[in-house]
C-alpha cells in the first residue's frame, strides 16, 4: 500500500496564499504586511495595526485621524444587543455570550449583507470597536452591575479596562494592553482564522464568518491556554514552590500549558515582548509573584525539554496583573484577533474560491450488499 499523503491536523500543509501575515517558525519572526511584530509593538498602536492589516499599508496622518473618528462613532453597542445580554443566563460562559452577541450585531448593521469592500471595512471597524464593549458589559451584568458607556476618542485598550472596572486605567496599563492586542491581532491560518475563511468562501456574510471563528477559538485546544497557565500559577501559589511542582509534573509527563507551538521551533517572538510587560505590570501592581513564578516555570521547563514559551505563557500573568478576570482571557484574545479574522475574510472575498479539501478514505471498500431479510 502506498504511504499516506494525508497529514493529521493538516500540519505544515499550505492551504492557500495570503499577503497578511508571515509566521517564520525557524527564525522566530512574526510579520504583519512586511512589518516585524517587534517594531509594531514598540512604535505602533492597535488601531494603526488594524489599518495596516485591513488596507495593506500604513496610514497617512489625516486618513488615520479620520479612521480613528470612525472607531469613535462605532464603539457604542446597539441597545438591542444590550437587551440580549441582559436576557442571557448568568451561567453562560463569556465566550458563549460573545458568540451570541456578535451574531446579534449583524441584525442591526446597516451594511448587513453588503459584500462591497467599503461596506466590509465599515463592518470590520464596528466589530473591532464593539467586541470589548460586549465583553465588559456582560461581565458587569452578570455581577449585578450596570454597563458603562465607553469614551469616544480613546483607545480600544483604554475603553476595555475602563468599561470593565469603572475607572480610567493609567497610561502604563493602557499601553501594555494595547501591545498585547497588537501581538494577538493575527497569526496566519490558525484554526479560528481558517474557520472564518472557510465560511467566508461560501459567500456567507461577515458576521457568520466571525461567529465561525469565535466558535473555533472557544475550543480549549486553540483559545484558553493562557487561562490554563494562570490556573497553574495559582496552584503553585508562591515562587519557592514552583520548581518542585514543575519537576514533578514533568516527571509524570504532564504537559505544561503555555509551552510549545505547532509552527515556532524557537521562542515565540510575542512571548519575548510579553515577558517584559509581565514584569513591568507586576512591579506596578506591587506583586511580582506571578512573574517570578513564571520565570521559574520557564527555567525548569527549558532545562528539561526542548520547548519554548509561547504567547499564552506570559500573557497570563500580564492580564492578571491588569485586573482582568481569568475567564475573560479567551474573549480578550477574540477582541484582538477580530482584526485578523476580518482582514482574512476580506482577502478571501477578493479572490474567492470555495474551500473544499478532500479526505483520505480509510474505511472498507467494495462490500457486497446483503438484503435485510438475509442478515439474520
Amino acid at each position: 500500500m502506498a504511504e499516506s499523503a494525508a497529514k493529521a491536523g493538516l500540519e505544515d500543509v499550505v492551504a492557500g496564499p495570503s499577503s497578511i501575515c508571515l509566521v517564520d517558525g525557524v527564525e522566530g519572526r512574526l510579520v504583519y504586511r512586511g512589518y516585524d511584530i517587534r517594531d509594531l509593538a514598540e512604535h505602533s498602536s492597535f488601531a494603526e495595526t488594524a489599518f495596516l492589516l485591513w488596507y495593506g499599508r500604513m496610514p497617512g496622518r489625516k486618513e488615520f485621524e479620520e479612521f480613528l473618528t470612525q472607531f469613535g462613532k462605532s464603539i457604542e453597542l446597539p441597545e438591542e444587543t444590550v437587551k440580549i445580554l441582559r436576557l442571557l443566563p448568568k451561567q453562560a460562559t463569556p465566550m458563549e455570550v460573545l458568540r451570541t452577541a456578535v451574531s446579534s450585531l449583524g441584525h442591526w448593521d446597516p451594511d448587513s449583507g453588503n459584500h462591497a469592500v467599503d461596506a466590509s471595512l465599515r463592518k470590520a471597524i464596528r466589530l473591532t470597536a464593539r467586541l470589548g464593549s460586549i465583553i465588559a458589559a456582560h461581565e458587569r451584568l452578570r455581577h449585578g452591575q450596570e454597563p458603562i458607556h465607553p469614551v469616544a476618542g480613546r483607545s480600544i485598550a483604554f475603553n476595555f479596562l475602563y468599561t470593565l472596572n469603572g475607572k480610567e486605567p493609567d497610561a502604563a496599563a493602557e499601553k501594555a494592553l494595547d501591545v498585547a492586542l497588537i501581538l494577538h491581532a493575527d497569526h496566519e491560518f490558525n484554526a479560528s482564522t481558517f474557520a472564518g475563511r472557510v465560511t467566508a468562501a461560501t459567500m456567507s456574510d461577515m458576521y457568520s464568518s466571525v461567529v465561525s471563528a469565535i466558535g473555533t477559538l472557544k475550543g480549549p485546544l486553540h483559545g484558553g491556554a493562557n487561562e490554563q497557565v494562570m490556573h497553574l500559577l495559582q496552584e503553585i501559589g508562591e515562587p519557592v514552590k514552583a520548581e518542585k511542582l514543575v519537576v514533578d509534573l514533568l516527571a509524570r509527563k504532564v504537559k505544561i500549558p503555555g509551552f510549545g507551538h505547532r509552527v515556532y521551533r524557537t521562542e515565540d517572538p510575542r512571548a519575548t515582548i510579553l515577558r517584559r510587560y509581565s514584569e513591568q505590570l507586576g512591579k506596578a501592581s506591587g506583586n511580582l509573584d506571578w512573574f517570578e513564578i513564571s520565570q521559574i516555570v520557564e527555567r525548569v521547563v527549558r532545562a528539561n525539554t526542548k520547548v519554548y514559551p509561547n504567547v499564552d505563557f506570559y500573557s497570563a500573568s500580564a492580564y492578571y496583573s491588569l485586573g482582568i478576570p481569568i475567564e475573560l482571557f479567551t474573549p480578550l484574545f477574540a477582541m484582538s484577533r477580530i482584526v485578523g479574522w476580518t482582514a482574512h475574510i476580506m482577502e478571501q472575498w477578493a479572490n474567492n474560491r470555495l474551500i473544499r479539501p478532500r479526505a483520505e478514505y480509510t474505511g472498507p471498500a467494495r462490500l457486497p450488499y446483503v438484503p435485510l431479510e438475509q442478515r439474520g
